[in-house]
């Protein structure tokens, strides 16, 4: 996505970075901010910075809750949550090795979050960054985050919001055979922290996926678009969307 062009000079911003909490470097060699402009210090992107914020504002006891995150990419507010919340996990999904298991290797847990094995109402808070618009049945994905949180929980989640006013549209699907057809070209992948290959693209997202999110799962949900350069955090696409569990 967006035009990776240098910048001559590099930006430079000095400012407070919402995930170390204290002063930062914000540095960019590149002009797409959204994978470009670094916190010298977590390594962190606009989009965990954004993440982190709406998690100080609007969940200040994380440390205290049980939150689950899938497919984390190992930087940013992952990290902190992993050394700072007691009740925090994590999973990847491995296709060949059945949900819920361990990988005999990394040891890290195996879930889709198209059939997730969490109990109903066991966790206060999902986090997905930048996964939704990697799966081909993401209607499946949001009623079942929603059937695992717990009444009040919420869905914590970036997602590239590329068609914005436009309605959201597949590029890709899955057969029952399992062979992908794609509907758009050329192909799209992003970076996949478990894969090489990377990530294929199933989805174009604009802002009707809140409409959807309400439709199948029940959760409204609220965007956030946050632009504060002394908190590092500009950039395209980098929303934060949040979908409440309703309580009782």
């Amino acid at each position: 996505m967006g035009a990776h062009e240098l910048l001559e000079p590099n930006f430079t911003h000095y400012g407070l970075c919402p995930i170390c909490e204290g002063p930062a470097k914000f540095s960019a060699k590149y002009n797409w901010f959204r994978d470009h402009l670094i916190c010298g210090s977590c390594e962190s992107v606009p989009r965990e910075r954004a993440l982190a914020r709406v998690m100080r504002d609007y969940y200040p006891n994380w440390r205290d809750l049980d939150i689950h995150e899938s497919s984390p990419g190992g930087r940013g507010f992952t990290t902190k949550m992993a050394s700072r919340c007691a009740g925090y996990s994590y999973s990847h999904y491995y296709p060949d090795l059945e949900l819920g298991a361990s990988h005999p290797e990394s040891g890290i847990r195996n879930e889709s979050i198209e059939a997730l094995t969490f109990e109903d109402n066991s966790l206060d808070l999902f986090i997905t960054q930048d996964v939704i618009e990697h799966i081909f049945n993401p209607e499946a994905a949001f009623k079942e985050i929603a059937r695992v949180l717990k009444p009040g929980g919420a869905h914590i989640f970036t997602v590239p919001i590329k068609n914005k006013q436009s309605p959201s549209c597949r590029r890709a699907k899955l057969s029952k055979s399992g062979n992908i057809t794609h509907l758009l070209s050329p192909p799209e992948y992003h970076g996949n922290p478990i894969d090489p290959k990377g990530a294929l693209v199933t989805m174009d997202w604009g802002y009707d996926i809140a409409a959807l999110i309400l439709q199948e799962a029940g959760t409204p949900t609220v965007i956030f678009q946050i632009d504060d350069i002394n908190a590092g955090i500009r950039a395209e696409y980098i929303d934060v969307l949040v979908s409440f569990k309703p309580e009782g």
